[in-house]
Formats: structure tokens, C-alpha cells, sequence
């Protein structure tokens, strides 16, 4: 499982963490942006942080799923 800090490793390889100033949808401010679509690109990549993603999930312990809800596109 990647650390946090791997994690924004990766993105910082792939090109998708922007740091800066940004007004995010909710109004909200932030310091960095993830550009989830361009470090995807890169399957080995996606690979590595999907599973990550899913050691987490399966650590949480939320039992089973019926369904994932997600964007169609975009976020």
C-alpha cells in the first residue's frame, strides 16, 4: 500500500498536482488540485493507486457493496 506521501508522489510524476491558488466548486479555497484524469493516463500508475484504493476500502472494514455511485464524467 503507497504512503500519503507516495501517493502525491505519483501525481506529482504524472503532472496532476497543481499547486497554487484555486476556488474550488463548493467556494471553498485550496492550495493544490489533484487532476484525477491526467495521472490515470498512465496505467501502471492507475494500477498502483487503485489498489491502494483498495487496500483502504477493504481495511475500513464497510462489509459488502451492492453499487458505486460515481460522476459519469468529469467531477
Amino acid at each position: 500500500m503507497l504512503t500519503q506521501d507516495q501517493v502525491l508522489d505519483e501525481f506529482r510524476a504524472a503532472g496532476a498536482l497543481l499547486e497554487g491558488h484555486f476556488v474550488l466548486s463548493s467556494g471553498l479555497h485550496s492550495t493544490r488540485y489533484l487532476q484525477c484524469a491526467r495521472v490515470l493516463m498512465d496505467a501502471r500508475r492507475a494500477e498502483r493507486l487503485c489498489a491502494t484504493l483498495a487496500q483502504k476500502i477493504d481495511a475500513a472494514e464497510f462489509g459488502e457493496f451492492d453499487m458505486v455511485v460515481s460522476p459519469a464524467m468529469g467531477g
